[in-house]
């Protein structure tokens, strides 16, 4: 192996979406993609795994929903790979039955204490200041009215009204995580994917994101995994200086600075950008071009939390940037971002990555290859493995923008999409990466204008990466000992 056990690529796949279920998921990582994955993170496997939100807001977040497998097929899948899953931290479904409880009986009902109103973080009610200072990833105030024990409420509500925000100040709201931690664990998951808890520490007075609240949940759930032996992985969008200091308090965070960064130097022929983030990014960072979302946009720009620091594009180049990916996409990310999308995100672009280069095969596989090369773990979305160009139809249908980048794989699709030429040089590069034992080591990176060098070296075994991305031209390379450079994979460009 290139490197310690789990540090080589992961796959990210809705199990319903690319192997049918989870048994099936199992299959073609044993299969055809035997070789290029040390792991995989299954989305949302939950009841139901289709709700609302894909699956992120399952009324029953420690039971697998019976038409994907059950527990027993995720410990078989996690027998000799790593497994990661998600740990909804911030809400959970309006239609579980503790929420339902509440529902019914407001304030008799045990499960009170574990969900939050505007009262819960405003008991003496919140001013105009106090409703616009908060952060919401969606337009409007993060609130719906709901009757809680015949009682009118402001119910908080995050993401949408079908996710009802956790109080994790309440012991009763802790014993419900622990829980669900405790079943995944216990089926074999070794990563566990903090969804969204940079939300969980509402505190008056804040934005209520990223407060020293949500940092004591992150510890509290951190030290409850690594007692089960398992590692967290966080998800939080914002400034890249955020993700620095983020990344000292745990143990994996994402580098969602990498996607856009990528496209930009695919995009406007500069390379500049990345090269100063390569330098000071976190190095326990899990890596992606893609996820079940969009591709970040905030994680490379100015922030209100951060008066005074730039990010790492500037508005001009942020614009520019959005604006070839639409056009590269022939409009159809236009059609799934912003106000054209029922579920609107204020930071995020939705549109899959090979339509974001324009669907140009030489283009895709020079920013694949740049994410291989980076240090941290390479996780490849799905529809991004398979080359996957946005699915109109299925956005048409549900009218949701990230479906976009969710597209529905049936098993002559996959076979279909495997014989590319373009997936299988990814493939290369993924075994490559996972294989090779120059990838035991470290990268050094050198860049001169359009052109980028990436060199890993462990012992006399090495892995290079040379690119230009004014012609999309790249090279991979490796040797081991007294051998001769041998060429793994080359493309001219044009």
């Amino acid at each position: 192996m290139g490197g310690p056990r789990g540090s080589g690529p992961q796959l990210i796949a809705y199990a319903d979406r690319l192997g049918g279920d989870i048994d099936g998921l199992r299959a073609l990582l044993e299969g055809p993609l035997a070789g290029a994955f040390d792991g995989v993170h299954i989305l949302p496997f939950f009841t139901p795994f289709d709700g609302a939100d894909a699956g992120f807001d399952p009324d029953d977040h420690a039971a697998v929903d019976p038409r994907l497998g059950d527990w027993d097929d995720v410990r078989e899948i996690a027998r000799d790979r790593t497994v990661m899953a998600d740990v909804i931290v911030n809400h959970v479904s309006a239609r579980s039955a503790r929420f339902l409880d509440v529902r019914e009986r407001g304030d008799a009902s045990p499960y009170a204490g574990m969900f939050l109103t505007l009262s819960s973080v405003f008991p003496d009610g919140a001013t105009e200041e106090d409703l616009a200072r908060i952060y919401r990833p969606r337009p409007g105030l993060p609130f719906t009215a709901m009757r809680l024990g015949g009682r009118q409420r402001l119910v908080w509500t995050t993401f949408t009204a079908d996710q009802v925000d956790l109080d994790l100040r309440d012991e009763t709201a802790w014993a419900y995580l622990a829980e669900v931690v405790d079943r995944l664990v216990d089926a074999g998951v070794s990563m566990l994917r903090l969804d969204a808890v940079g939300y969980t520490g509402k505190q008056a007075g804040t934005s209520c994101f990223m407060t020293p609240g949500a940092f004591a949940v992150m510890e509290r759930v951190a030290a409850h995994a690594h007692a089960r032996g398992a590692q967290v992985l966080v998800e939080v969008h914002g400034h890249h200086a955020e993700q620095i200091e983020i990344a000292r308090q745990v143990d994996l965070v994402y580098d969602f600075a990498l996607p856009p960064l990528v496209l930009h130097a695919l995009t406007a022929r500069d390379l500049a950008p990345l090269e100063r983030w390569l330098a000071v990014r976190p190095e326990n960072a899990v890596t992606v071009l893609d996820t079940h979302d969009g591709i970040g946009i905030v994680d490379v720009g100015a922030s209100e939390s951060r008066p005074g620091e730039p990010g790492l594009l500037d508005d001009a180049q942020i614009d520019a940037l959005v604006e070839s990916v639409h056009v590269n996409s022939r409009g159809g990310s236009r059609l799934a971002t912003g106000s054209a999308a029922s579920n609107l995100d204020l930071y995020q672009v939705n549109c899959t990555f090979y339509d974001a280069v324009g669907a140009d095969d030489d283009r895709y596989l020079l920013a694949r290859l740049l994410h291989v090369f980076v240090s941290g773990i390479p996780q490849v979305y799905y529809v991004g493995l398979l080359a996957g160009g946005n699915d109109l139809e299925l956005l048409a249908a549900t009218g949701v923008g990230r479906d976009v980048n969710r597209h529905h794989y049936s098993a002559p699709e996959v076979q279909e999409a495997l014989r590319r030429p373009v997936v299988q040089d990814l493939l290369t590069a993924l075994r490559l990466r996972r294989d090779h034992p120059a990838f035991a080591g470290r990268p050094r990176w050198e860049f001169d204008g359009t052109r980028a060098t990436s060199l890993w070296t462990c012992g006399t075994a090495q892995a290079e990466l040379r690119v230009d991305v004014s012609d999309a031209s790249s090279r991979v390379r490796v040797r081991e000992g007294d051998e001769d450079w041998r060429v793994v994979l080359e493309r001219s460009g044009g």
